[in-house]
């Protein structure tokens, strides 16, 4: 088995270095702004200097045979972005040389840093309490601490979602260090007692299994955020980084929160992670609690309009109850934390998917992103802002960004199946899918976005079964059931369809029904005037699906009436 070690170091070439785990090319320090390919391209010749690596190896591992661009003009193109990034010229070549119709060899020479951490993995801590009831409090506690850590600009930590599928794992440190890739393990307890924590906490080497450090706290739950800072500069030291000024910046004194708006906004944090239809309305519940009892809690407000998007985006609340509430909030946490990455990824998800202010979500996306290039939900987001724009390859990129930030995690797979999907890539947003599913088995979205990708490849039965399965794991979603009237619709069954749309038409009375699907249902229909009406009122209430009008392949065969044109004007699309 290759040294998972090897792949972790970052290596270090003149006034360059590589970081393959945070995805990223410094220059003496500063990011320097690369694509994916080109990036890999290097990656590929740094792993074996000297030597010539042939293009078709590189065809192999880079371009598969259905990307949007020919071989030749990839790699060209590739080579010529990276020689640009590097400085580097064909004809007097520091760092990459040509061998004409062959390949490319790296010429430059290689300084590899020695075996300090530059990996981590926080494993959940141990609620010592076992009461089912305080699960929720070291959930919280342990993603605190990951997110804690993941300020440090030298370190990978990995995700939350990726960590969480460890908790009760029966494997030993070695095993769960060589499946995510780290150096080195974080592990601990935590027993709460009224308004009093105790968290214990020690480190482990993944590589020789040694015990480096240990340490107990005794603290108010007020102080709980402080303590997060205290024990990442600690690890810091005892794994032997150098923490930069903006590392100690990120590591600042936090504000002192009220701890009973702390333990609320746990609660809601822990709900809000399931993004379940009886999961994010609790989660409101407790942001809400957390905002009352500490109105200048940023995180909540933030995490309140994550939560009411959520719930806008899924159909289960009208736009303006959403996305619309979630606007002002998320305006509230950049008012009050400027430098919040998750504020301003949650006001270009608002931009996005309500005020369809794209450039405004844009900007937004790229300055979260510049404020932690780590944070995995920014770069999935910011991919489905980037094929919502029909520009696949760059959304593609992004989803790669994600999922090596979090490899292990169903939103991250689920969402680059919803990206590969608009890019009419059919088999591979399957693929990415059907990894969300084993990561989560009973996630009604996965099976819904699957059904669609059968749909784009005319394989109506099994698309019906999968959209099946999503109504009976979401009853109380109408996005489901109008999804599977749409199966129903292209396989030709107009009965079923018919049933379904009085069935709708009936919960319409009681719930929010959302109008773009009940467009694409009459479309599959070929009811084209029915189609056109409904998709009028979906921009007229700002449903925040109308944002997929550019890519969506169920409006095919409207594109060309005026009324549609019409629409993507007034989308800005046109």
């Amino acid at each position: 088995m290759e040294d998972s070690r090897s792949s972790r170091h970052i290596v270090q070439f003149g006034v360059f270095e590589l970081d393959p785990d945070a995805g990223e090319l410094r220059k003496n320090g500063a990011k320097i702004r690369l694509q994916d390919q080109p990036f890999q391209v290097l990656q590929i010749l740094l792993k074996q200097p000297g030597k010539v690596i042939p293009r078709e190896e590189l065809q192999q591992r880079i371009w598969p045979s259905d990307t949007f661009v020919d071989f030749d003009h990839g790699i060209n193109n590739a080579i010529k972005r990276l020689r640009e990034a590097l400085g580097d010229t064909a004809e007097t070549p520091r760092y990459i040389e040509t061998f004409p119709r062959r390949g490319y060899r790296f010429v430059g020479k290689i300084e590899n840093e020695g075996a300090r951490f530059r990996s981590l993995a926080v494993l959940p801590l141990e609620n010592l309490s076992h009461d089912p009831e305080q699960e929720y409090f070291a959930e919280g506690l342990t993603e605190a601490l990951i997110t804690t850590l993941a300020k440090i600009g030298e370190l990978r930590v990995v995700s939350r979602t990726s960590a969480m599928l460890y908790r009760g794992a029966r494997k030993s440190v070695r095993e769960i260090g060589q499946e995510l890739q780290v150096d080195g393990i974080v592990e601990g307890t935590v027993l709460r007692s009224g308004d009093r924590v105790r968290i214990s906490a020690q480190l482990i080497d993944t590589r020789t299994d040694t015990h480096l450090w240990a340490e107990s706290y005794d603290r108010h739950l007020r102080d709980v955020l402080e303590l997060h800072l205290e024990l990442a500069q600690a690890i810091a030291k005892e794994i032997r980084i150098t923490l930069t000024p903006l590392d100690r910046a990120h590591l600042a004194e936090p504000q002192t929160v009220d701890p009973h708006a702390y333990e609320a906004y746990l609660k809601g944090r822990y709900h809000w992670n399931r993004r379940t239809g009886d999961g994010l309305p609790k989660a409101c519940s407790y942001f809400r609690e957390a905002i009352a009892k500490d109105p200048n809690f940023a995180a909540a407000y933030s995490g309140l309009a994550d939560s009411l998007s959520g719930l806008g985006i899924f159909g289960f609340v009208s736009p303006a109850e959403g996305f619309g509430k979630a606007r002002g909030l998320a305006l509230r946490a950049l008012e009050l934390d400027p430098g919040s990455c998750e504020a301003h990824t949650s006001f270009a998800w608002v931009s996005l998917w309500y005020d369809f202010d794209f450039p405004t979500a844009e900007r937004e996306f790229e300055r979260a992103i510049e404020l932690n290039p780590r944070y995995a939900t920014v770069h999935g987001w910011f991919g489905w802002y980037l094929a919502l724009m029909g520009r696949y390859e760059e959304a593609s990129t992004e989803c790669q960004r994600a999922l090596r930030l979090e490899p292990l995690s169903s939103a991250m797979q689920y969402g680059s199946g919803c990206v590969y999907w608009m890019a009419h890539r059919y088999d591979q947003a399957i693929e990415h899918l059907e990894k969300a599913l084993d990561f989560e088995p009973n996630f009604p979205w996965s099976y819904g976005f699957i059904g669609l990708a059968y749909q784009g490849k005319c394989m109506y039965e099994p698309a019906v079964a999968a959209l099946q399965r999503a109504v009976e794991l979401s009853p109380h979603s109408t996005l489901s059931l109008l999804g599977l009237a749409e199966a129903y619709a292209l396989a030709g069954n107009r009965e079923q369809t018919q049933q379904i749309l009085r069935q709708v038409e009936d919960l319409s009375k009681q719930q929010y029904v959302a109008p773009y699907f009940r467009a694409r249902v009459y479309a599959a229909l070929g009811e084209q005037d029915n189609a056109l009406s409904w998709l009028e009122n979906s921009y007229e209430e700002r449903f925040s699906h109308i944002a997929f009008l550019k890519v969506d392949p169920h409006f095919d065969g409207l594109r060309s009436e005026p009324r549609f044109q019409d629409l993507l004007r007034r989308m800005k699309f046109a």
